[in-house]
């Protein structure tokens, strides 16, 4: 299904509610624009009469579904890997370890609560690799909920607003380096947004010229690589859970892989790739940054169709187990970075 008679409506509903989502975010980059086009959505969603729901809901559905896809898509053009592992290759021990530390996390209070899988599934990603991004990109591969994402976004912003207050003084009073705040800021705060509010704050209390900026936000990106595996994790073991199914009921030979595997985590590998050849081929590829911001205002849009379909109560009633595994992850990310750049001698 694509934009149509039925979907339009829904989709231009999208399209202007994340209009003053977009500028907000724009003013405001410690929250972002997924916030307000989530908060937005809520608030409307509450006050939306049955008729207006029929007369929209195909076209909200295809945003939060199709358009969220096209934006992870998009976002491939942002990641030039050669040029990320070459800068941020000293911080790989860190990422790994980091990342590998909040999915153990997730999995086992997913396992020792009652906790929604897909929910629990997100905040570890979101948690561990970059935010809203990372949100954005794994949803559509394990089919998580509009409601499943408004939670895992809600609870990584929370705790970016944290540790943009927390950070720096904290990592003053540990007596990090210039270069051990930067990675610190990289791999234990999630949107870029985020890290860069971190990261300002840290030079407001240090003086101009630290760099801390410019190596938090290499660090950042050299985490965001680490969507393409995860997306990869995540399609191949749904489809191996699909032939499980079929294997069970007895339909083994009715199982296609190429109907299961999201093809969009592909086409975002091919982006990702595109932009990597464009630059070792010495091409200057800033014309790609249209297609950065694309993805961006795209994915408010999704966030705004979520806000949507989000049914409030429910969220507010299941927040507390998801900000405690939040909590978790974040904690255990922070005890971990640090304590890889100790032995690392880093720090």
């Amino acid at each position: 299904m694509g934009i149509n008679a039925t979907t339009l409506p829904g989709v231009l509903l999208c399209f202007i509610l994340a209009i003053p989502c977009w500028f907000l975010g724009q003013q405001f980059n410690l929250i972002g624009s997924p916030i307000f086009a989530i908060i937005l959505g809520i608030i409307i969603g509450s006050f939306f009469t049955a008729w207006k729901r029929e007369k929209t809901a195909a076209g909200i559905a295809f945003t939060s579904k199709k358009i969220l896809q096209w934006a992870v898509i998009l976002l491939g053009f942002g990641l030039n890997i050669t040029q990320v592992l070459h800068v941020g290759w000293l911080s790989l021990p860190v990422i790994i370890t980091t990342i590998l530390t909040s999915l153990v996390i997730a999995y086992i209070i997913f396992k020792s609560t009652n906790i929604e899988s897909n929910t629990a599934v997100l905040i570890g990603v979101g948690s561990s690799i970059c935010g809203g991004s990372a949100i954005a990109a794994a949803a559509p591969v394990i089919k998580a909920s509009d409601q499943d994402i408004a939670q895992a976004i809600s609870v990584v912003f929370f705790f970016n607003v944290v540790a943009a207050f927390i950070f720096p003084p904290l990592g003053d009073a540990l007596h990090l380096t210039n270069m051990g705040f930067g990675l610190f800021a990289g791999t234990a705060v999630n949107d870029t947004s985020s890290v860069t509010a971190t990261a300002a704050a840290w030079d407001s209390m240090k003086g101009t010229g630290t760099q801390v900026l410019e190596y938090a936000t290499i660090v950042k990106l050299t985490r965001t690589l680490a969507i393409i595996p995860i997306c990869l994790a995540l399609a191949s073991y749904q489809v191996y859970k699909a032939k499980q199914n079929a294997i069970e009921t007895g339909e083994a030979n009715a199982v296609k892989v190429s109907a299961i595997f999201p093809k969009f985590v592909l086409y975002f590998i091919i982006c990702s790739l595109i932009t990597t050849a464009l630059s070792y081929m010495k091409v200057d590829i800033h014309f790609l940054d249209y297609f950065k911001t694309i993805s961006k205002y795209f994915i408010t849009m999704a966030m705004v169709a979520i806000g949507l379909n989000t049914n409030i109560v429910k969220l507010i009633r299941s927040g507390g187990s998801a900000l405690a595994l939040g909590a978790a992850c974040w904690i255990a990310i922070s005890i971990m970075s640090l304590g890889v750049q100790h032995v690392m001698g880093l720090w």
